[in-house]
């Protein structure tokens, strides 16, 4: 299954992942730019505080990269913004794990505290939720085209049923047998 073909391009969970892409983007485009109006030092390993989060230079540039990327995500929609969301969800995710070992060490480069651990997981999940909502689940709905790139034998049946015509009683009887008209047999 490729991600990026199945989805019709005004299908309603477009909405989800481009404002969902929009709104994690704005949020990333803040606090970089409050860490660049603080002129902050690139690779300070101790970082500033800005908005409860250690900051330095170089993570309010990667914070103003990744935020314009997913508003630019955010404008272009669809699979484009879900793919994107996943992609960049996963990559806070991971960002998180690794700054775990390496909090208090000359290789903390971005300068990253305990919170900025926790906000990148949290980040993390909520960019991922965005991404992936109605496209992973056990209870998709049957008019989701996940569904039904997924099950594609039942969705041809189910298409089928809703483009025939509902079955015509026998026009040339009713219960009691007898003929339209009031004829009996």
């Amino acid at each position: 299954m490729k991600l990026q073909d199945e989805l019709p391009v005004d299908h309603h969970l477009g909405a989800v992942y481009r404002w969902g892409a929009a709104f994690c983007g704005v949020v990333l485009l803040v606090f970089g730019s409050l860490g660049f109006a603080d002129r902050l030092s690139p690779f300070s390993t101790d970082g500033n505080t800005i908005a409860g989060l250690s900051s330095n230079g170089a993570l309010s540039l990667i914070s103003v990269l990744v935020g314009a990327l997913l508003i630019a995500g955010g404008f272009i929609g669809g699979n484009i913004a879900s793919t994107l969301n996943m992609a960049i969800g996963t990559l806070f995710l991971l960002s998180g794990f690794a700054h775990v070992f390496i909090l208090d060490r000359p290789a903390n480069i971005l300068g990253f505290g305990m919170t900025n651990v926790v906000f990148s997981f949290l980040m993390g999940l909520v960019i991922l939720t965005f991404g992936m909502y109605g496209r992973v689940s056990s209870k998709l709905p049957h008019d989701n085209p996940y569904w039904q790139l997924r099950h594609p034998e039942e969705a041809a049946r189910e298409s089928r049923s809703r483009r025939e015509p509902p079955a015509r009683p026998d026009v040339r009887s009713d219960a009691r047998g007898a003929l339209p008209g009031g004829r009996s047999r």
